[in-house]
């Protein structure tokens, strides 16, 4: 009978008892040997549980950082529109740039 969809292939029992052992001072190959995996699924399964320890579930923020002054929301705002705007050509660029004031200098 195959096993249910998100079980894993060694029992939380034997993880465990792996993590705990190489904690202990045993080599990660030793194990290996001894519990006849590979060595990759041996390291793999002591990096899981270490970062289950150490809460690495939190997730990664992506894209810029959010503005935290009111300059820096300003230049935001600005940098979207252009970054928005569909640029046809120069003189469209011109046209931007003589509506929004001082675009072209930066905090």
């Amino acid at each position: 009978m195959p096993r249910q969809k998100g079980t894993l292939n060694t029992p939380q029992v034997i993880i465990d008892e792996i993590v705990r052992r190489h904690h202990e001072g045993e080599t990660l190959k030793s194990l290996a040997t001894e519990y006849k995996k590979p060595f990759k699924t041996i390291r793999n399964m002591c990096t899981r549980e270490n970062n289950k320890l150490r809460n690495f579930n939190v997730p990664k923020q992506r894209g810029r950082k959010p503005a935290k002054t009111l300059k820096e929301y300003k230049y935001e705002n600005k940098r979207l529109k252009m970054k928005n705007h569909p640029l046809c050509g120069w003189t469209f660029i011109v046209f931007i740039k003589a509506t929004i004031p001082n675009l072209s200098n930066r905090p």
